[in-house]
């Protein structure tokens, strides 16, 4: 019996987001769309740029989203991440808790330093460009790791970000090598370009000799394959994993399994903000396939919540508003 849905290793992120206009990202230097990773002194320097701004805060992170979105759904759900000894650190920890979600964060001591944190810039278009100062984070190792707890789940998932952490990207790929012992089944996310472009590497360790579950976004797949034909696309990340869920913004999703393709529409929304769609998709889907969803259903669900949550400001909803939104879908 099974005693967590999922299982999941990322980055632990307070996001703060700011509404800002093209013209300040590029004053800021900043890469549009992209996660960049950012040191002290130039997390200093952007934020005197962003002084006087209206900030939301939130738990983030993109495996810390989408375990949150699971558990959200009612979905049981344990995160293996590291903060540090620090308001935002105990912000974290509580923001887990409060959503229903198991942590290694109870058991350990944080250590000293700073936790995490994520500047999120969403501009009039929609588009969420990130700049992230790991702190913490960065010395995320296998003692985060909970085997047991790894064992007893459905699904264990990683986060494509800790590609770009040595002590991370060993964790996860330990945990990996536990799940797959205990024939849990495995999970990754491409999370994004930036992690393609320089730790493909390690996203091929974390893949190893191939996954149950794989997500990416089309530019993730286009820029993996080095090609924007979707048929060479889906031939080539179809090699990777049993499921595969390529996720295309308006245009919907392809899920692509047991050599069946099947493509699952978007719902209409009015994109304001696409901070944690990919997430939201993530967590809502693994959430349907570990209630006996198929996938073509688990997808369906997805879309729904990564429309809801691109059409307000902030990376996640309430638990009610994703109750809601499960209801209305189980209606249908």
């Amino acid at each position: 019996m099974s005693h967590y849905h999922l299982y999941a290793i990322g980055n632990a992120l307070v996001d703060t987001e700011y509404e800002v206009s093209d013209a300040l990202l590029s004053t800021m230097g900043v890469s549009k769309r992209h996660m960049t990773l950012i040191d002290t002194p130039q997390r200093a320097e952007l934020l005197t740029h962003v002084q006087g701004l209206h900030a939301r805060r939130t738990g983030g992170g993109s495996a810390g989203n989408t375990v949150v979105a699971l558990a959200q759904l009612g979905g049981q759900a344990f995160y293996s991440c590291r903060v540090a000894d620090d308001e935002l650190g105990a912000f974290y920890s509580q923001d887990l808790q409060a959503n229903g979600v198991a942590t290694n964060l109870t058991h350990t001591r944080p250590t000293e330093g700073q936790t995490g944190s994520c500047m999120v810039l969403v501009t009039p278009d929609a588009e969420r460009s990130m700049c992230t100062f790991l702190g913490a984070t960065s010395q995320l190792d296998a003692s985060a790791l909970h085997p047991q707890d790894i064992a007893k789940s459905k699904i264990y998932y990683m986060e494509g970000y800790l590609a770009a952490s040595p002590t991370g990207l060993e964790a996860a790929v330990k945990g990996r090598q536990i799940a797959i012992e205990h024939k849990v089944a495995t999970a990754l996310t491409l999370s994004d370009v930036s992690m393609i472009n320089f730790c493909k590497a390690g996203l091929e360790a974390m893949i190893g000799d191939g996954l149950d579950y794989l997500f990416a976004n089309e530019e993730e797949a286009q820029t993996w394959c080095g090609s924007t034909d979707l048929d060479a696309i889906i031939g080539q990340l179809s090699a990777l994993a049993k499921t595969v869920c390529l996720t295309r913004g308006p245009q919907g999703c392809i899920v692509v399994q047991g050599g069946e393709r099947i493509e699952v529409p978007a719902v209409p929304a009015k994109a304001v903000d696409t901070n944690g769609a990919g997430d939201m998709f993530a967590g809502t889907f693994l959430y349907g396939i570990a209630h006996g969803h198929t996938a073509a259903q688990a997808a369906a669900l997805a879309n729904r919540t990564a429309a809801a949550v691109v059409s307000q400001h902030g990376n996640r909803l309430t638990a009610a508003h994703m109750q809601a939104i499960c209801a209305d879908f189980q209606k249908a």
